[in-house]
């Protein structure tokens, strides 16, 4: 902390008397040479001040928002590696790593199965994860953080166009750590590109992006002696490095996911009718077509078999898992602002999910090399303001094909106010588990499975309940009924061997249902400069067989401070956060899958985790500083993300969020 004030002094200095505010208020803008500039790209557009607004963000689900660079709360809760708030997620002790769940939503997102290795995706960027952009001028993002130990996080975005109606933007989000345990680096690169154009008259919109992705780690096993060199608290094992870990770099795991992405989306309005001389589209038919090519593969290497795994067929162990995808859907739709938005679609996935070779296990038993198939699905959309209320309805349907599904969505939404607000939504959906849980090979013996004919589609049911509301708070309640749920965990009917705990885990699939309730409450408390920030979240489990493990009780409390300072040139707010998750039997990971499986032999949780944090924002520039876990010396040493894998120690780290304009 000796070093904080000096480092904030030197990255003030230049900002202070340096930096020019890209996008000054609009009775210091000379916007004349500006105008200009923007007529020369769009002619036909009619200048204007530019303020922020005018740098617009729109999600896949083409939710429309605009640039913000503020510093609030919510701000301190997203500066992460995801960039989202992890609330419902525990870290494990090095950045990129996996993320034990403290909270679940079965809503599926995918209409099919997906590769598997799911605690490896954390850092992904799915189709879903990807937003365009509708700038006046070109924007630039960086954001840039501080890992732990010869490395460092960077994600950098630009974004331009060549006119009002056709936007481009560049990203590359890499980062390296090498972390604070033996065998613990991470490292991973992730570029996207993406372009959105809409024509002169209307008619014609397109929008497509590309993405290459790399993530990659080493594998450690976990703490071997934990109770001797980690909860003991003994000095000589304060420096993490010289702690024990199941594997040593001779013979230490990595794993790898690879991935490439080319998507597009296209419409053209075959009629289009306009209320009286204005711009307000009264009734319009448009035909769209939607194409997704992705190829991905995960990989698992060890130099040297370990015993935990069980026996092997060959060494080293190199385990790859490929997945070939292409989707094209055509779709037909009708607007017309009496009756909503209807839309119709039939769509063709191709899939082909591979091993490199042919498998009989010792006792005959044939496990084959791919999954391979073609499956055609229609489906509807429908939205309309029915008497004050946004209603939005979506199904999906397989007509034929091997991995046959179906999905329903409906909800209702109803704004009393500016603020108050009120949602109700429903999901149905009966779809196979993903590729992995169906088919995997390996050269470890016992990691070779398929469950082709006897795994049956995932039931997923949910009816949710939101209530927004600026003063009484955010409150949301979801009740879900899972049944032929499928998960991960050690084949009870294969007897435990010392030292090879992980040598029987396989996928399972849970005869009877499973109930979850989740309730999360989000409220602040604002007195003078000082807030008090709240999230709690309660889960209640009902299950004849313990297949599903959540903690009962989360909480993140946030006490802070905010206020200009030097004359309004600089926005301060600083403050300490406290995290607790009650105790429970929380899911195991296993490296060779990059899965997370149940265990009910060991409780964890039920310690505190305290940060302390330090922002400032100046002009368009936010600087961060938090001291994280702060209180891991003195609490106690039994803070961890899953068994055998601690959470964090105490560290510094800093970074900034930087927006400029040209």
């Amino acid at each position: 902390m000796k070093y904080f004030f000096l480092l904030l002094f030197v990255l003030s200095c230049p900002l202070l008397h340096a930096q020019v505010d890209s996008i000054p208020s609009s009775r210091k803008l000379d916007t004349t040479k500006l105008k200009k500039k923007l007529n020369k790209k769009d002619p036909t557009s009619a200048a204007k001040e530019i303020t922020i607004k005018d740098y617009k963000i729109v999600s896949h689900a083409r939710d429309t928002t605009y640039l913000d660079t503020t510093l609030t709360i919510q701000k301190e809760y997203k500066y992460n590696y995801l960039r989202k708030d992890n609330f419902e997620l525990m870290p494990f002790a090095n950045i990129g790593q996996p993320y034990n769940k403290l909270g679940v939503d079965f809503e599926r997102n995918h209409f099919y199965p997906l590769l598997g290795a799911k605690a490896k995706h954390y850092g992904y960027f799915e189709i879903e994860d990807i937003d365009y952009y509708n700038v006046a001028t070109p924007m630039t993002d960086l954001f840039f953080k501080t890992t732990l130990e010869q490395g460092q996080l960077l994600d950098a975005l630009l974004t331009f166009n060549t006119s009002r109606r056709f936007n481009f933007s560049l990203a590359f989000k890499g980062f390296r750590s090498l972390g604070k345990y033996q065998v613990d680096q991470t490292q991973s690169g992730s570029f996207r590109a993406t372009t959105n154009y809409i024509s002169k008259n209307g008619r014609y919109s397109l929008r497509a992006h590309i993405a290459a992705q790399k993530l990659e780690a080493e594998e450690n096993g976990g703490l071997l002696f934990k109770e001797e060199q980690f909860e003991s608290g003994d000095e000589d094992f304060i420096d993490r490095s010289r702690v024990d870990t199941r594997f040593t770099p001779s013979d230490n795991g990595d794993n790898k996911v690879l991935g490439k992405r080319y998507y597009l989306e296209h419409q053209y309005k075959l009629l289009r009718s306009k209320k009286d001389s204005s711009d307000i589209e009264k009734t319009s038919l448009a035909l769209g077509h939607t194409f997704n090519y992705e190829t991905k593969y995960y990989q698992y290497k060890q130099t040297t078999p370990n015993e935990y795994f069980g026996s092997v067929f060959i060494s080293p162990v190199n385990d790859k898992a490929n997945l070939k995808a292409m989707f094209n859907e055509v779709h037909a739709e009708f607007y017309n602002t009496t009756l909503g938005r209807l839309q119709g679609s039939i769509s063709l996935y191709n899939y082909d999910y591979f091993f490199n070779s042919l498998l009989v296990t010792p006792d005959g038993q044939q496990i084959q090399s791919q999954l391979k198939g073609d499956e055609i699905s229609l489906g509807a959309k429908y939205s309309k303001i029915i008497g004050g209320f946004l209603v939005k309805g979506s199904g999906k349907y397989t007509l034929s094909g091997n991995l046959t599904s179906n999905i329903l969505d409906a909800s209702a939404s109803y704004r009393f106010n500016e603020n108050n607000k009120i949602d109700f939504s429903l999901h149905s959906s009966a779809r196979l588990p993903d590729f992995n849980f169906l088919l995997y090979q390996s050269e470890y013996e016992n990691y070779n499975w398929q469950n082709t004919s006897d795994f049956e589609n995932e039931k997923v049911n949910s009816l949710q309940f939101h209530y927004d509301s600026k003063k009484w708070g955010d409150l949301t309640a979801k009740y879900t009924t899972l049944d032929n749920y499928t998960y991960f965990g050690a084949d009870p009917g294969q007897e435990l061997v010392e030292n090879q705990e992980q040598a029987t885990i396989k996928p399972f699939q849970e005869g009877n249902s499973v109930n979850h309730i989740k309730v999360k409450y989000k409220k602040e408390f604002k007195v003078g400069s000082f807030a008090l920030s709240n999230t709690i979240m309660y889960q209640n489990v009902s299950q004849s067989n313990v297949v599903l493990n959540v903690p009962q009780l989360v909480t993140r409390n946030t006490l802070y401070f905010s206020s200009d300072v030097f004359k309004k040139a600089m926005y301060l707010q600083t403050g300490v956060t406290f995290k607790y998750f009650t105790s429970y039997t929380m899911d195991a990971y296993n490296p060779v899958l990059v899965e997370f499986y149940i265990q009910n032999n060991e409780e964890l949780g039920g310690f505190p985790m305290f940060d302390f944090f330090i922002n400032a924002k100046i002009q368009q520039t936010r600087i961060y500083l938090k001291a994280e876990h702060f209180n891991s010396s003195f609490s106690g040493y039994n803070f961890y993300s899953a068994p055998n894998y601690p959470y964090r120690d105490f560290v510094i780290r800093f970074g900034l969020v930087w927006n400029f304009f040209s």
